[in-house]
């Protein structure tokens, strides 16, 4: 081993012709093996490493993608018992509104509230139907007058009525002199709601307008 350490001190770098075979040889494979790695580096590996690049970061998409796709997998059943929820609540929901024929009758339970509750009916107007999606929206301004607490009697018997009716523009006054010093005139807009057939929804559906046609 000193030996072959001797006779590499002892070679002359000036003048490679005169070193033995064996280190000739040796220094060529050296010299092969960094041209090698340098052309494959700036040939291959420098031209090819945007597309490495490029496919790095699909696989990283990719790989992003597979993770939601498989958590929502996870999460299916939870989906679906949520949305069997949502459905039974709005068919629950549906159920509150009456048919067209039960609107009389529910028109009726809303102006005796305000006689069970003890207060004078003063004004009791339907307004005109509004449609909407599925339902229409019917609009009634009420005014009664009585004491403080036939009006919350009032409100709490619109609340407890099995289908769904809601109060706006709720307006609380003094009724005058004549009605009595602890006497109120409650005015009023109560709206019930009452789902559409199909036909009545079609209707209310905008016409489809034509094709432009081509000049």
């Amino acid at each position: 081993m000193a030996s072959l350490l001797e006779e590499i001190q002892a070679l002359d770098p000036n003048d490679p012709g005169r070193w033995p075979a064996a280190f000739r040889a040796g220094a060529v494979a050296v010299i092969f093996v960094v041209a090698a790695a340098a052309i494959t580096y700036f040939w291959a590996w420098n031209r090819n490493k945007p597309q490495l690049d490029a496919a790095r970061a699909e696989e990283q998409q990719l790989l992003d993608t597979l993770t939601t796709k498989a958590r929502k997998a996870a999460n299916l059943d939870a989906y679906k018992a949520q949305l069997q929820e949502i459905e039974q609540s709005f068919g629950a929901m549906l159920r509150q509104l009456p048919n067209k024929t039960e609107v009389p009758n529910l028109l009726t339970d809303i102006s005796q509230q305000g006689a069970g509750a003890g207060l004078e009916q003063k004004l009791f107007q339907p307004g005109a139907q509004i449609n909407k999606d599925f339902y229409a929206e019917l609009p009634i301004k009420i005014r009664l007058t009585g004491s403080y607490h036939a009006i919350g009697n009032f409100v709490s018997g619109i609340a407890a009525l099995p289908r769904i009716v809601t109060l706006h523009d709720i307006e609380v006054a003094p009724a005058g002199r004549d009605a009595g010093p602890d006497q109120l005139q409650l005015d009023v807009t109560a709206k019930t709601y009452r789902y559409l057939d199909e036909d009545e929804q079609a209707a209310a559906q905008p016409p489809a307008r034509p094709p432009a046609r081509r000049r």
